[in-house]
């Protein structure tokens, strides 16, 4: 049986971070991908909004590792030439309701040592962006946008340059303890060989499968099931904007239940899109997903914007994509924290589960990954 460091389950922004820094530092790494390619899922479906660690809770692993992944982030793309622009983002209370609010936004900003945070008045709101509506606001001069996929592929090379493997249109079936060595042994299924199965074996196992990270857990024999959370799904639909955008800015409203609000973000060459929304979905299961956007949506969504552009033209939005965030519920509990699950949480030494990983996974990747292991090392 072959034998190899490290496994990484899953080949998103967050496993290829992890899979480069374990690699970089000296051990062999076998990075498996069910897909045909790196980054299908999540990676690929969202606002490529680098974040600065304001909405999180103080001393969580978000607010944590967004501020320490912002910087490294920004570092990174300066580093390798990966394409970024680092707009600021606006945070805009529209109405007296929405007052209280930012002001318990700005408060936990501070509290995370968020950097370049300025309070903005309506006045300094409207000579920024003249064509915005709105009360007061935050500006953030850490918020900008990444290209994902040439950070994604950058990864990649780190990764295989260090002599890491990737393995694709591979599934992972099942894995258990080795009784004798302290070993996993891993059941893997390639598509490659006509769906045959091989095992291998490895001294540290990580699952960053993303999406379908909880069902990976499932198929881990000795990891008791109170370990391993409920899933659950919420989609997120983009509309872009046919024509050309007034905002230089990201624009987001003061946010709602499970996200952030159908907020105004500008991809690299300056085109504005709306998203995402919250849309609950029955499945759990990533086969199962649709991600069409439905066009009737799009009513909800000019509500939305017109709260702090009332000027957003008639028939001017455009279904475009949508996203999925893989909540989680402990013992019934929703989990609004990132999990990263070590033997001292589960007592299977070796072992490391990422679940919740959805935003600000892109921006807090690279810190997640130096999280993944320190986790090894001890």
């Amino acid at each position: 049986m072959d034998h190899i460091d490290v496994v990484v389950v899953g080949a998103g922004v967050v496993g290829l971070a992890t899979a480069r820094e374990i690699a970089l530092h000296g051990q062999s790494v076998l990075l498996i991908e069910k897909e045909n390619s790196f980054g299908m899922g999540c990676s690929s479906r969202n606002s490529e909004v680098i974040h600065a660690g304001i909405y999180y809770p103080k001393d969580s692993l978000k607010a944590k590792l967004c501020l320490l992944g912002n910087r490294m982030l920004y570092s990174y793309a300066k580093e390798r030439g990966v394409p970024f622009n680092n707009y600021g983002k606006l945070i805009v209370a529209c109405n007296p309701s929405e007052q209280e609010s930012l002001e318990h936004i700005w408060r936990r900003a501070l509290e995370n040592g968020v950097r370049g945070l300025e309070r903005m008045t309506q006045s300094s709101l409207h000579l920024a962006e003249p064509e915005l509506s709105a009360l007061e606001g935050i500006y953030s001069g850490t918020t900008g946008i990444i290209d994902s996929h040439s950070y994604m592929l950058s990864l990649l090379g780190d990764f295989e340059n260090a002599g890491g493997m990737i393995s694709y249109r591979t599934t992972f079936e099942h894995a258990q303890m080795s009784n004798q060595s302290e070993r996993f042994v891993l059941a893997l299924k390639s598509r490659e060989s006509s769906e045959e199965i091989f095992e291998i074996s490895c001294d540290y196992l990580i699952n960053s499968a993303g999406l379908g990270a909880v069902e990976v857990a499932k198929k881990m024999n000795g990891l008791l099931p109170q370990h391993v959370p409920e899933a659950y799904f919420v989609k997120g639909n983009y509309f872009s904007l046919s024509g050309k955008t007034p905002f230089r800015h990201l624009i987001y409203p003061v946010p709602e239940q499970a996200g952030l609000g159908v907020h105004l973000t500008l991809d690299l060459n300056g085109r504005a899109k709306f998203g995402p929304d919250v849309e609950y979905i029955d499945t759990v299961e990533e086969q199962a997903i649709n991600y069409a956007v439905d066009p009737s949506r799009v009513g909800h969504f000019e509500k939305q914007i017109r709260q702090y552009w009332p000027g957003l033209p008639e028939e001017s939005l455009t279904p475009d994509y949508s996203g999925i965030r893989p909540k989680i519920k402990m013992k019934g509990v929703v989990e609004v924290d990132f999990r990263i699950d070590t033997d001292q949480q589960h007592g299977v030494p070796g072992l490391i589960n990422l679940f919740g990983i959805e935003s600000p996974g892109l921006t807090a990747s690279l810190a997640i990954a130096q999280e993944v292991l320190q986790g090894l090392k001890k």
